[in-house]
């Protein structure tokens, strides 16, 4: 390797970058080909990756959290050898191909995970040492030593999500953390000192993490800086002064280099300042060269771990372990037994049923927003993971919500685990950001949401959900499951830990419900609606606490000469997935249809029809006994009941 090489290499990322977006005509050449010598060097003397095998469980991650950098990731990619094809970035930003405006996950092309929104990248990268650390802790050293190496930027570092996931990042000592900070002075608008003027080290001191101030086109600095990070046992900012759209005469150091392309103009400037001699899309062979000898370390390092693997995995009980965490086999799970008659709340047979699933299912991590014992979601039979117990599964998130969402993710990408967060539903508002790029993504993190809606009582209105079932509903890929049963809500986890193909949210609640004299069985959760009383004259869809609600007041209506059908649908994207047939079989064909939630009644009539009654809650609640809220705002039996004769009289 020489520095004639790697001098080449990062003019080629640079190039590469500016290129493909004024071929686009959009994107953001600034970062790319800023940060380009940082990653000439990383990937050049550091990371360990193998293009054979861009999933090879045992590969260092490198995340850009500022996503729209995307070019650097694409380049980088290209020319180490993974399929990312130079005819793809030709066509950066276009239809059909995987060079998108930003970072979507592939890890077969060696893209991590989806970056974009700010932050979110930064504690994806928190998630996935949480789960290196706690992997190398359970199979050791030899299956499991890999690193995250992270680019970030100042918006990365304003967000909040950011500061949440760096302060739980340091109290846990995760040290196989190594970022790189952008800090070139210029944000979208201008200079970054119209709105910020942290000390980022100082800061990241007080987080506990080790910091490092460096030129950040000093190659020789930069893999100092790395060499002493790895040395660390804390995790590292390194703070590289850098110059955004280096190399262009009249952009650079401008916020005009941020997210625009340079004209063509321009680029002819930057090809003669770089002394670049090539036509758009071309690389010197020199360049492969480099890049495919970097890629020899990483290869060499799977070839040996793969030889370690099949000694480890001829001890059978390890072969069985090491199976459970990344074969993902599927759980079927039994329901708690509780006197029929009796009432519970759901958040607490989830707990019990969480206990079982975690001696099922060894690979399940998890933990609430300091807020453990209010969710029942803390995991009895193992101690909590800290700095001195690697092996614990249950995670202290603290009160961060923003960052809980974001690490289960980064754990859940990582691979090898399945994890959880938990929270009131309320606070679901916090997690959004996270919980929509876990739907995008496609990947199955889990969701615990308690204390449900107005029935959680006199904490009053600021933490009683009304718009929120309705809001998460809307959310593509997201599976909302509201059980009202033991049975439903064993059945609501089981479909969440057995989906591979998106994340699930389980809608418990605090307040007690009825038990049913006969319940179901869990797999009939995951038909999503199902009929639990019969009838041919109206149809009460319902989900969650108001299914004893439903069966009550279908009683009431019995009682007045009426056949009420009374249809549990704990998980409606569930349902609208069974064949017409189903689901016409369990709404009637034609039957009037009400529907019953205590939340916004918005988007009832996809299942309902346009002409049903739907009963709910479009405004917001009150500081008073879950009692007295459900007598004023219409959720007893006799109201129920009285509402839907009411409307049965009139049609």
């Amino acid at each position: 390797m020489t520095d004639d090489r790697e001098h080449l290499a990062a003019d080629a990322i640079r190039v590469l970058a500016m290129d493909a977006v004024e071929a686009a005509n959009s994107g953001h050449p600034g970062m790319p080909m800023g940060m380009a010598d940082i990653a000439a060097v990383l990937w050049g003397r550091f990371l360990r990756v193998d293009p054979g095998d861009p999933e090879w469980p045992d590969r260092d991650r490198f995340v850009i959290s500022n996503g729209h950098g995307s070019m650097l990731l694409y380049a980088v990619l290209h020319l180490s050898g993974f399929p990312i094809t130079m005819e793809d970035l030709r066509n950066f930003r276009q239809w059909g191909y995987p060079t998108a405006g930003h970072p979507e996950i592939e890890q077969a092309r060696g893209i991590e995970t989806t970056t974009g929104p700010l932050g979110q990248g930064f504690a994806n990268g928190v998630g996935m040492a949480i789960a290196e650390t706690h992997l190398r802790d359970k199979f050791g050293s030899d299956l499991v030593d890999h690193r995250i190496f992270g680019f970030v930027s100042d918006g990365d570092l304003m967000e909040g999500v950011a500061s949440e996931a760096a302060s739980l990042a340091g109290h846990l000592g995760l040290g196989r953390i190594v970022y790189f900070y952008d800090d070139n002075g210029i944000s979208l608008v201008g200079p970054t000192s119209w709105s910020f003027s942290d000390d980022v080290p100082k800061r990241f001191d007080s987080y506990g993490w080790q910091t490092a101030t460096i030129d950040g086109h000093d190659r020789g600095a930069i893999a100092d800086a790395i060499e002493t990070a790895i040395a660390d046992e804390r995790p590292t900012l390194i703070s590289c002064k850098t110059h955004i759209g280096f190399g262009s005469p009249n952009v650079q150091d401008t916020a005009a280099a941020h997210g625009q392309p340079l004209g063509f103009a321009e680029t002819e400037l930057v090809r003669k300042a770089l002394g670049w001699p090539y036509e758009p899309f071309v690389v010197p062979a020199e360049v492969y060269e480099f890049f495919s000898t970097a890629m020899e370390r990483g290869s060499a390092a799977r070839s040996a771990w793969e030889a370690r693997r099949l000694l480890a995995v001829a001890d059978s009980s390890k072969a069985r372990l090491w199976d459970a965490h990344f074969d993902s086999p599927a759980v079927s799970l039994e329901v708690p037994e509780i006197d029929p008659g009796s009432s519970v709340a759901t958040r607490n047979v989830s707990g019990t049923v969480l206990q079982q699933l975690s001696e099922l299912a060894p690979a399940l991590i998890g933990g609430a927003a300091d807020l453990a014992s209010s969710t029942s979601t803390l995991l009895s039979s193992s101690t909590d993971f800290s700095v001195k117990e690697r092996a614990g599964r249950n995670l202290r998130f603290g009160v961060r919500e923003h960052a809980m969402g974001a690490i289960v993710n980064g754990i859940t990408v990582h691979g090898g685990l399945r994890a959880y967060g938990a929270t009131f539903l309320i606070f679901s508002d916090y997690m959004r950001g996270a919980v929509r790029l876990s739907a995008l993504m496609g990947v199955p993190s889990i969701w615990v949401w308690t204390h449900d809606s107005i029935f959680l009582g006199q904490d009053g209105p600021t933490h009683q959900p009304i718009e929120h079932l309705a809001a998460l509903r809307a959310m593509p890929n997201l599976w909302v499951v509201r059980p009202g049963t033991p049975a439903e809500v064993a059945g609501a986890w089981q479909l969440a830990i057995n989906r591979t193909d998106g994340p699930t949210a389980l809608i418990l609640t605090r307040q007690g419900l009825l038990v049913p004299e006969t319940d179901t069985t869990p797999e009939l959760t995951a038909q999503g609606g199902y009929v639990v009383r019969d009838g041919h004259e109206v149809v009460l869809v319902t989900t969650g606490s108001e299914l004893p609600l439903a069966l009550a007041a279908a009683d009431l209506l019995e009682g007045e000469g009426r056949a009420p059908r009374v249809v549990s649908m704990p998980c409606v994207e569930a349902f609208l997935t069974q064949s017409l047939e189903y689901r016409e079989d369990v709404l009637g064909d034609g039957l009037p249809t009400v529907s019953l939630e205590a939340g916004a009644t918005f988007g009832w009539p996809a299942i309902t029809g346009e002409n049903a009654l739907n009963i709910g809650i479009n405004h917001y609640g009150a500081s008073a006994p879950a009692e007295v809220l459900a007598d004023r705002f219409g959720f007893t039996p006799e109201a129920v009941a009285f509402q839907i004769e009411a409307w049965l009289s009139h049609r």
